[in-house]
């Protein structure tokens, strides 16, 4: 059995998709944009503010399901630039210890909707 998990403190699914499907003791979510669910928008141009973003996108589903960060067991990143990465990793560091770090995947793309630099998607866990 599937269950649909959406919030308006997360920017809405513009699309045929969800913000998040709960099933089986799963959470996955869609890829998070680092938009400003409030407005809309993409926030600042700066790789270590739309992180930021995206983690607080992505706190606000887990929320919903019950869930929060140490409950992330796979993360896939995808960023715009490679040359980003040092500092989207300074970043990243700060969301997760090194105890409870998940599994993580992360490749450069060609582009992000909207222009973003970043998309986060995570798989989290409920046992």
């Amino acid at each position: 059995m599937k269950q649909l998990i959406s919030t308006t403190e997360a920017p809405a699914a513009i699309g045929a998709y969800s913000q998040a499907i709960l099933a089986n003791g799963m959470l996955y979510t869609s890829g998070q944009i680092p938009i400003d669910p409030k407005t809309g928008k993409l926030c600042e141009s700066d790789i270590a503010l739309q992180t930021r973003q995206v983690f607080q996108n992505i706190e606000n589903i887990l929320k919903v399901a019950g869930l929060n960060l140490s409950d992330i067991v796979k993360t896939t990143v995808f960023i715009a630039d490679m040359s980003l990465f040092s500092e989207f990793n300074e970043v990243y560091k700060g969301y997760f210890t090194k105890e409870n770090a998940p599994a993580r995947s992360c490749v450069a793309v060609k582009g992000l909707p909207m222009g973003a630099l970043i998309e986060i998607e995570c798989v989290a866990v409920t046992a």
